[in-house]
């Protein structure tokens, strides 16, 4: 049975898509069905553009448990040695 549990934030960013990278202002996060890794479900993230470019990402639960940790404390550590001027929060 599908979760139903997704939402999408715009964002301002680059992806590599092939050998080139290209502009993404869209992010798609989703709990549930993978469409490769071999689970029920998975965290999935889509990072997208108008012109349909797109990068995914499927993660186990504890390894979404383990990026969002770290992004958090990357950015904690970023915030508090001054990189960040504008966190835009």
């Amino acid at each position: 049975m599908c979760t139903m549990i997704a939402q999408q934030v715009q964002v301002n960013g680059s992806g590599k898509v092939g050998g080139n990278w290209t502009r993404i202002d869209l992010a798609s996060v989703s709990y549930d069905h993978p469409y490769d890794l071999p689970l029920e479900y998975s965290l999935n993230l889509d990072f997208t553009n108008p012109a349909g470019a797109r990068v995914a990402v499927e993660l186990d639960a504890a390894s979404a448990h383990k990026l969002l940790e770290t992004i958090q404390e990357v950015m904690r550590q970023a915030e508090a040695g001054g990189f960040i001027a504008d966190s835009g929060r």
